[in-house]
């Protein structure tokens, strides 16, 4: 089976979530407002624990079917077990062609990536959580996984996501065209362990 194991940092602990986690990833979506404002608090919670049930069943059944381990994982503090954020693998297709890294084709295809995600609780960012969490699962996706490449996507806006991507020794893309608008910066990173 394919299953990421808990790993470990100097200061964190990336482990799956698990149902304890519905509180604290509930607040933690609210905080960085990755919730509906359109919808009331109950609702929001509702989907919040559906998401939580989805990630627990995804990380199980992902592992039982040999399938690479997509989705999140809890980061938390290992001083004292609190969560603080998520860092995940995603399966990512997209026009990657229209990057320079890849050729920039205007009318290219679609093409599969494996994707790197990071978020942090705002009252933990600027502490380097996002940068050592990320490495931890960079490190296990090259070495253990022997992953050809990650890439990392985010907003013209998002300087500290930029920041973390400059961190963990990513090339950093601007897409020269307009569209697709969520595809604007992206991180890459190849694995020279070879």
């Amino acid at each position: 089976m394919r299953k990421i194991p808990v790993l470990e940092s100097e200061r964190l602990r990336i482990r799956p979530f698990l149902k304890i986690d519905l509180e604290p990833v509930h607040q933690l979506k609210v905080d960085v407002g990755w919730v509906n404002p359109h919808i009331s608090k109950t609702q929001q919670f509702i989907l919040q624990e559906h998401w939580l049930n989805w990630t627990i069943l995804n990380t199980e059944q992902l592992a039982k079917l040999d399938q690479p381990p997509y989705g999140d994982r809890a980061v938390v503090l290992k001083e004292n077990g609190k969560l603080i954020g998520s860092v995940g693998l995603v399966p990512c297709l997209d026009v990657y062609g229209q990057l320079p890294y890849f050729g920039r084709q205007q009318n290219c295809l679609a093409t599969p990536e494996v994707g790197l995600l990071w978020i942090i609780d705002p009252a933990q960012q600027n502490k380097g959580y996002a940068t050592e969490a990320a490495q931890s699962l960079i490190d296990f996706a090259f070495g253990s996984m022997r992953l050809h490449r990650l890439i990392a996507t985010t907003e013209d806006d998002n300087l500290a996501s930029q920041a973390v991507m400059g961190k963990l020794g990513m090339a950093i893309e601007r897409n020269p065209f307009p569209d697709p608008p969520w595809l604007q910066v992206v991180g890459i990173l190849e694995n020279n362990q070879l």
